[in-house]
């Protein structure tokens, strides 16, 4: 009988941790589908959490990109560079990242917002309001340094 025990408990943890690799494979520095700016995203607290990491369109020298179209009057001076933009996902399996939200600085909004890694290198990501329906959708390749 103990034998038997311990198979199973291996399996739960051989299982377990797939799972936990599964959910780890969004990690990494992303480009987004415009080609204009790089997301990196970690997990924090077990949920994905993306940091604006810089723009393709700025030379050296450029002053950095300010928060201009923020709502909140206070935020509109501060850089992009470090700012979250991606938050309050939570892993529904099969590669699939829901009920987060994600920040557009072009327009200073805020919209709910799905993830689902397509492959290792693909990440779909959608804002919407209200509805998934009413939204859209961008692709961002991965680009770890």
């Amino acid at each position: 009988m103990k034998p038997l025990f311990q198979t199973i408990v291996l399996s739960l943890l051989v299982a377990g941790s797939f799972a936990l690799a599964d959910e780890v494979d969004i990690e990494g520095r992303w480009l987004s589908g415009d080609k204009s700016g790089w997301i990196d995203i970690r997990m924090v607290d077990g949920n994905p959490v993306g940091i604006a990491a810089g723009s393709t369109t700025e030379k050296e020298g450029d002053p950095p990109r300010l928060d201009e179209f923020n709502p909140d009057p206070a935020l509109q001076s501060r850089s992009l560079l470090g700012i979250t933009i991606l938050h309050g996902f939570e892993y529904k399996g099969d590669h699939v990242w829901k009920g987060g939200t994600i920040y557009d600085p072009n327009t200073g909004k805020t919209y709910k917002s799905s993830m689902a890694l397509v492959d290792k290198n693909v990440l779909k990501v959608r804002g919407f309001i209200g509805i998934s329906f009413l939204g859209r959708s961008d692709t961002w390749t991965r680009d770890d340094p």
